[in-house]
């Protein structure tokens, strides 16, 4: 289904729905930094700035109780933490990188074991994508086989249109379902031209080449003139939209605790560190060798996409300036 919303409707709505109790979620400026947060009104919301940590917070906090426990004498109960209580959700002014490594994700938290947590905060929350129309030297969203105005993950998607306003598209039931509930916001496509999208200047990289070369060069010396440089730090998979590495850890004391699940990310040392002692990813060469093949080869294998859509985000934090899109190109071109 095609639409038009104006502007002034599309805060009308936002407004709307923080009124009714609905969480909305959007990029907004918080000390100078525009951040995924709650809004309590709709002129808190910024575009044209990509966020500086990716919308997977919202389905996969950084740190969340899973369960609790009390101990008085010899009596010990436990007690779940239910996913049920997650609020009812819209994301807004989604960018396409961020809403395309949803889909990525739900392969991993509904595959072998169906992470309630995650997979209710998925049922409970539409997602309304916005086109990018800016960009900057770490975008590499077409290296990877996307666009500025991909669609997928999005349940709505708006693109700005000259002279204001926005097209939307209906990209999902829950987007029909948005529309209905509010349809006296929304009116039929008008003729206006959409705003020129964001051009990313790399482009598209033959990822089955590259995923050829990386099946045959478990053993090359790229590896270690790349971690040379790594310092370990994780900053690329805590910002990244589609890393998901995260640890269990019971915290608290004889009496009482909580079992919290916590990112994690694979180039730490501690990641891969056994009980005996023995770590198999001991130096940090065998650590980024892990990252990139998990990306660009052993997630492939297993669920048949890529885990990367391109954001940058991981160029722009890295205190050593590794830049993945280069790395991958230069393999792609061996």
């Amino acid at each position: 289904m095609q639409k038009y919303i104006s502007q002034q409707n599309l805060t009308t709505l936002l407004d709307t729905l923080i009124k009714q109790g609905t969480r909305v979620v959007a990029p907004h400026m918080n000390a100078g930094v525009p951040l995924y947060e709650p809004l309590t009104s709709a002129h808190d919301m910024v575009t044209g700035q990509l966020p500086r940590r990716s919308v997977k917070e919202a389905f996969f906090p950084v740190c969340e109780d899973i369960m609790s426990y009390e101990k008085e004498g010899q009596k010990v109960s436990v007690k779940d933490i239910d996913p049920a209580r997650f609020p009812e959700t819209v994301l807004v002014g989604v960018t396409p990188c961020d809403a395309s490594a949803i889909p990525v994700l739900d392969s991993v938290f509904s595959w072998d074991y169906k992470d309630e947590f995650f997979l209710e905060r998925r049922k409970k929350t539409t997602i309304i994508g916005l086109a990018c129309t800016t960009a900057d030297d770490a975008c590499f969203c077409t290296a990877v086989g996307l666009s500025p105005g991909e669609r997928k993950g999005s349940d709505l998607f708006l693109t700005p249109l000259e002279g204001g306003g926005y097209a939307c598209e209906t990209c999902s039931d829950k987007g029909e379902t948005l529309i209905a509930a509010h349809k006296e916001l929304f009116s039929e496509p008008t003729s206006a031209k959409a705003l020129p999208l964001a051009v990313p200047q790399t482009e598209q990289i033959d990822l089955k080449k590259v995923k050829t070369w990386l099946g045959e060069h478990f053993e090359d010396p790229l590896w270690d003139g790349i971690a040379t440089r790594c310092v370990g730090c994780g900053a690329c998979a805590f910002v990244c939209p589609a890393c998901h590495c995260f640890d269990i850890v019971d915290e608290g004391t004889e009496k009482a605790g909580k079992r919290r699940k916590s990112w994690d990310a694979c180039g730490f040392w501690k990641f891969t560190h056994h009980a005996s002692g023995h770590n198999p990813r001991d130096m940090q060469p065998k650590r980024y060798r892990n990252r990139i093949m998990h990306k660009f080869k052993y997630y492939d294998d297993k669920f048949g996409q890529t885990l990367c859509t391109g954001c940058g985000r991981c160029v722009r934090v890295c205190p050593v300036g590794i830049d993945i899109a280069q790395i991958v190109s230069d393999i792609s071109n061996k």
